[in-house]
Formats: structure tokens, C-alpha cells, sequence
């Protein structure tokens, strides 16, 4: 599982300008699985999505192609955990520690 923190680095004008674009591609993300839940951070300096994937790499590919990304108003930070412990809706993503 990962977390995905995003900055903001430019201003609020030009992160609202892509906005729609960058809202059309979680939109992807979640239809593809790989998105569980996303949001703005408070204050509103960026955001936060929970992810799943079989590894880093396609994290990282799928952040790279986010509009946010190329347009150049954020960068992501991510960090990779096991999820040992979840709510039983998240129960498919609990690992085990062996």
C-alpha cells in the first residue's frame, strides 16, 4: 500500500487551472483499482491519495502522468507501507509480517 503526498508548487490560480484534468485522471486511477481514497490537504497546500499496487514502480509511472505533474504545479512524495491492520473494507490489502 502507499501514500501518496502531494505539494503544491505553484500558486493556488495555477493548480485550480488543471484541476479538471488532474480530477479526470484520479477518476481513472480509481475505475483502474488502484486509488482507495484521495483529498486536499488542510490548508491547502496539496493533497493525500491512498494507493495499492504490486510494487513502487508502477506508483511512480502512474504519478508521473498525473496533469498536476506535468503541468508542473506539484510533486508527490511516496511512501510505501504494509498495511498489517485495516478496517475490514480494507481487509484484501492486509499483509502479514512473516
Amino acid at each position: 500500500m502507499f501514500v501518496l503526498e502531494l505539494s503544491y508548487t505553484a500558486p493556488l490560480d495555477a493548480v485550480d487551472a488543471v484541476l479538471p484534468a488532474h480530477v479526470n485522471w484520479l477518476n481513472e486511477q480509481y475505475e483502474k483499482g488502484l486509488f482507495l481514497a484521495s483529498g486536499r490537504k488542510n490548508p491547502r497546500d496539496g493533497g493525500v491519495i491512498l494507493a495499492v499496487a504490486e510494487d513502487r514502480s508502477l506508483i511512480e509511472e502512474v504519478t508521473a502522468g498525473d496533469p498536476f505533474v506535468t503541468a508542473g504545479v506539484c510533486a508527490y512524495r511516496i511512501t510505501e507501507f504494509i498495511a498489517t491492520k485495516t478496517a475490514p473494507e480494507l481487509e484484501r490489502h492486509r499483509r502479514t509480517l512473516s
